[in-house]
């Protein structure tokens, strides 16, 4: 049987590695992930956060999801905006990333309407029709079979709940793409060196957004799974892109 293969940035890899590959690199940037997210966007995500919370339909007493969640930034504002009788779970597969956000958000003061649940997005352990919305950010572009997670984040919805991916993507501005590209490749690997000592996990983070879908191809793969109404904005010159999507 020949061994399926995929891609961990730019090389090639067989499909049963990648989860470990991928485990390695948070591993190594968790405890610098904040500090890195600041430096590298120059404050930037805050903004797109922002307005991706704008998006979530959330209200008092709803349940959400934060897939590959991390440090929590999307699970602090979705947790004021269901209140106390509210629940937001975030989840993440990587155990030193979700401590970061445990301890990220009970030092904030948060949690009396938070779990935390460690989980693979490509089988979320979830009841079907469990949640309002569903979020990743910055994380489907990790996942091994990004089809299965799609499916996994459609089946856990409600009807009439919402997806949102906030996820790295194709810049459309003429020239964007040419600076962006020396940024990723030239200066993101050394401010990884310096902030963090790993140059080499900041050069997969660079490499693993070229290999992401772009806008059309993701929103598409959205339908597939049967997400329904889907559409994306791009942010930052399409630096950055939110797709959201319906269960109907």
């Amino acid at each position: 049987m020949n061994k399926k293969e995929t891609h961990f940035g730019y090389q090639t890899v067989d499909e049963k590695d990648k989860e470990s590959l991928v485990a390695g690199v948070f591993d190594s940037v968790a405890s610098k992930y904040d500090i890195m997210n600041d430096v590298m966007s120059l404050g930037i995500h805050r903004i797109w956060k922002k307005i991706t919370m704008q998006h979530t339909g959330l209200k008092a007493g709803d349940h959400a999801l934060d897939v590959a969640g991390g440090t929590g930034d999307l699970t602090m504002a979705m947790s004021k905006q269901v209140g106390p009788g509210g629940e937001i779970i975030i989840s993440d597969i990587n155990a030193a990333m979700l401590n970061e956000g445990r301890r990220r958000l009970l030092d904030k003061g948060y949690g009396g309407n938070i779990k935390f649940v460690e989980a693979n997005a490509e089988d979320l352990p979830f009841d079907d029709n469990s949640f309002n919305c569903v979020t990743i950010a910055f994380g489907l572009r990790n996942v091994t079979h990004q089809d299965k997670a799609l499916a996994s984040m459609y089946r856990v919805l409600k009807p009439g709940g919402r997806l949102l991916i906030l996820e790295f993507s194709k810049p459309v501005v003429p020239v964007l793409d040419k600076i962006y590209d020396f940024y990723s490749f030239n200066i993101l690997p050394n401010m990884g060196k310096v902030i963090a000592n790993d140059a080499e996990s900041y050069r997969y983070l660079a490499e693993s957004i070229r290999m992401h879908p772009k806008q059309e191809k993701l929103k598409e793969m959205m339908g597939d799974a049967g997400f329904e109404r889907s559409t994306y904005h791009n942010m930052t010159g399409g630096i950055v892109a939110l797709h959201k999507g319906f269960k109907l």
